[in-house]
């Protein structure tokens, strides 16, 4: 027997963005424990927005469970949120959507690594050189001293805790990174997101930088914002598809624009603009290949016959991966095969 550290995940009751919370608990065990070994556990949620002081006990059910390399035998384990009643609790954005593990889900997830209040590479005062060199750019001048030593330890991180990670790169204003992340299903491939942005801020906090998620750090600048496109894919998508299908589900997608809107991260009007890539918050559009449009559509889905899989690229960086996942999901279900 061996005592692992078993560091217990949720998110809180704060808005209009979660913010992850976490704590320890050490538990015996013969070897790497299994999901259904690990117990219920306890929190005060009077101090994470969660419950009032009266009455504050709220209950953390593990879902998910993850190796954490950083630790000796370290356990990371992901929790939805419960009353004492046994019910979800009503911040527990993952108990009730939608999930299907025949749907696919690709999230890039954008953000700024901050120093001493502001990005990485920018100077005490002003701005440094305009956008250009930094997306998937390489040396000093570009990406700085210690970036990619954080993107690069967290991309291992990730990997040895079995977050499928399919890609991680600079990006276009300074200071600015992002990582791909893939998974079946929209429980599973959020899991990892919410698991990976963890794991990213308790890394930075060893280099004294903050992860900046608000999707226009820099506000009404020319610098771009950071955005967490989601790409998708559903088994009648990858498999039989069709113009008329697609055609219908791009319909569906633009009735229910402003449902998408509503919960693919605050403060869109700052991102969604119509610049820098984007279209208007209150606009649908879809193109080929058009990184301007609402939703891409890549050259191979036209080829494959109208097959394979979309890019929404309206969420943004601060986004919920489970409410993302699940709207995705609803229009599509709401969508008639022919």
């Amino acid at each position: 027997m061996a005592k692992y550290k078993l560091e217990y995940i949720w998110l809180d009751g704060y808005q209009p963005v979660r913010n992850l919370r976490s704590k320890t608990q050490l538990k015996d065990f013969a070897s790497f424990p299994k999901l259904e070994e690990l117990p219920d556990w306890g929190f005060d949620g009077s101090s994470t927005q969660q419950a009032p002081g009266g009455s504050s006990d709220c209950v953390l059910k593990p879902v998910a469970v993850y190796p954490d390399s950083s630790r000796k035998n370290g356990v990371l384990v992901m929790c939805e949120v419960y009353n004492a009643d046994g019910t979800p609790h009503s911040s527990n954005d993952r108990a009730t959507i939608l999930d299907d593990p025949d749907a696919w889900f690709g999230f890039e997830q954008e953000y700024f690594l901050y120093q001493d209040g502001r990005p990485l590479g920018f100077p005490e005062n002003g701005y440094p050189a305009p956008q250009g060199p930094y997306y998937t750019g390489v040396g000093y001048k570009n990406v700085g001293d210690i970036a990619r030593q954080i993107v690069e330890e967290h991309l291992d991180l990730c990997l040895d805790a079995g977050i499928n990670h399919e890609g991680i790169n600079a990006e276009v204003a300074k200071g600015q990174w992002e990582f791909q992340i893939f998974g079946k299903g929209s429980k599973t491939a959020a899991d990892q997101v919410w698991v990976a942005r963890y794991l990213l801020n308790r890394l930075c906090e060893k280099y004294c930088v903050d992860v900046e998620y608000h999707c226009k750090p820099l506000g009404a600048t020319d610098w771009n914002g950071s955005g967490m496109h989601a790409n998708f894919s559903t088994k009648y998508l990858r498999e039989t598809g069709g113009e008329p299908y697609f055609l219908a589900l791009m319909a569906q997608f633009e009735k229910n624009c402003m449902e998408h809107i509503a919960v693919y991260g605050p403060d869109n009007h700052m991102r969604l603009t119509g610049l820098h890539e984007t279209q208007s918050i209150d606009k649908f559009s879809w193109g080929i290949a058009d990184r301007g449009a609402s939703i891409r559509v890549p050259h191979s889905f036209k080829k494959n016959g109208w097959k394979g899989y979309l890019e929404d690229r309206r969420p943004n960086s601060q986004g919920n991966p489970y409410q993302i996942a699940s709207r995705i999901l609803k229009t599509i279900s709401e969508v008639p095969k022919p």
